[in-house]
């Protein structure tokens, strides 16, 4: 016996078109949008469904309210983290030397238990697996393994990225919501250690990331660096 589907709750259906609206640059970091009136009336629902809406966007720091002025597109977070999210062919080319990157791996992949746990997805979900070795004036100092939700970016293995980053792809196609990372340092096992051609007894900085568009998770990526050639930088 087949079942129906459950109808979309009405301040989710509300809450998903501020979303798509801001990550489509309608508006961007600072303005306004429509009311909650306005917004009652387009969607010719209750002022309390907008106002859940809305609510839950100000709670992930998606909007921001002013009283007495209106709810306006909040700057994001991300933005102000220790490790800024940006392309590391740009962080090298800021610094005027040559970026060059080896693909190593890029596959179509199934969700086992393990992954489907962390990108909050069914097993057997599809994902899409890169490892590329980045080089700064042809000095290895960052592999790159990354996982990625195929829902959120479906062309990803049609990418050529010697020529254009992962990051640089995935900020295109699934703008960020939001972030979390964390730093480490550790020994790398003996294939990571031979893409930096460093020994395995160097230690690495380890950045893990974990990003998110649409209210998904978007991707999972560890990020390997030489401790003697690589430091992270930043400010609040």
């Amino acid at each position: 016996m087949s079942t129906t589907p459950a109808a979309v709750p009405a301040f989710q259906i509300i809450k998903d078109f501020l979303l798509k609206e801001i990550q489509a640059g309608t508006w961007k970091e600072g303005d306004a949008v429509p009311s909650e009136a306005a917004l009652a009336q387009q969607f010719n629902v209750s002022r309390m469904t907008v106002n859940r809406a809305v609510r839950e966007l100000t709670s992930e720091q998606i909007l921001t309210r002013i009283q007495g002025s209106g709810t306006y597109v909040a700057q994001q977070k991300y933005q102000a983290t220790l490790v800024a999210i940006k392309s590391i062919a740009e962080e090298v080319r800021a610094r005027g030397h040559e970026h060059r990157s080896e693909l190593h791996e890029l596959s179509a992949v199934e969700a086992n238990d393990a992954l489907a746990e962390q990108f909050q997805v069914d097993v057997g979900h599809s994902l899409f697996h890169s490892v590329i070795v980045h080089f700064e004036n042809e000095v290895a100092i960052q592999v790159e393994d990354r996982w990625v939700n195929s829902a959120l970016a479906q062309d990803y293995l049609a990418q050529n990225f010697t020529s254009k980053t992962p990051n640089e792809y995935l900020m295109e196609v699934a703008p960020l919501q939001g972030v979390d990372y964390s730093i480490e340092a550790v020994m790398p096992p003996k294939l990571i250690a031979e893409m930096l051609h460093i020994s395995s007894k160097d230690a690495c900085l380890v950045l893990h990331r974990k990003t998110r568009s649409q209210n998904q998770i978007a991707t999972i990526v560890t990020m390997w660096h030489p401790g003697n050639r690589y430091q992270f930088t930043g400010s609040f």
